[in-house]
């Protein structure tokens, strides 16, 4: 059975287990989210048609991971006016794996934070915050002390988990690269000298 729904303004061919990358959706991992915007019902007996969303028909899904797509280059230019701009973006997506397609008299269970976490979410290896989790005591610091890491970059840093002094202090080249990638720095953890710095202001 597959159906065809319609989410962001786009229309998706989805089947049970299928991972699809739609525009942002309200979600953390493990979240289930119901699609009820079916143009389209298939696979068992005559195919239902909407006119335009079929009626009855629910699709239930679960969160995988809030990432980003692939970045493009946007470049305009004017001839003779010596006019040129480019700019990068990545849009925004949400990882959904389909889950149930419900029809019918059945009714999908409420929106809530799934039981457990699927293959998929527990891909990514962990961040340093785990390996030092057990040494470092309750609480945060004030990142924001160390040169060149913001208010912006420490909310990211505290997504991965990362918000003592001593967290940073204990990185490695590994994970120095790992999180330089994730959180598109650029370099900057070496360039600023964040690990040196992490660990004066923890023994301050």
């Amino acid at each position: 059975m597959f159906a065809v729904i319609k989410t962001g303004g786009k229309q998706y061919r989805v089947s049970k287990d299928d991972v699809i990358a739609v525009e942002k959706l309200t979600g953390e991992s493990g979240d289930v989210i119901s699609f009820t915007d079916v143009l389209m019902l298939a696979g068992e007996g005559d195919p239902q048609l909407g006119a335009p969303l079929v009626d009855g028909v629910t699709v239930t899904g679960e969160v995988v991971e809030q990432t980003r797509g692939a970045k493009i280059l946007v470049f305009k230019k004017k001839r003779r006016k010596n006019y040129r701009r480019t700019q990068g973006h990545r849009q925004h997506i949400t990882l959904v794996r389909i889950t149930d397609i419900f029809t019918g008299d059945e009714k999908p269970p409420a929106t809530q934070k799934a039981k457990a976490p699927t293959k998929a979410v527990s891909a990514k290896k962990p961040s340093p915050a785990v390996k030092a989790e057990k040494s470092i005591p309750a609480g945060k610091d004030d990142l924001k002390k160390i040169s060149g890491l913001g208010p912006v970059m420490e909310k990211k840093l505290g997504s991965l988990g990362i918000n003592t002094f001593a967290q940073i202090s204990i990185f490695n080249s590994e994970d120095i690269k790992r999180i330089d990638g994730e959180l598109n720095l650029k370099g900057k953890i070496e360039r600023e000298d964040w690990v040196a710095q992490a660990k004066k202001l923890a023994e301050d």
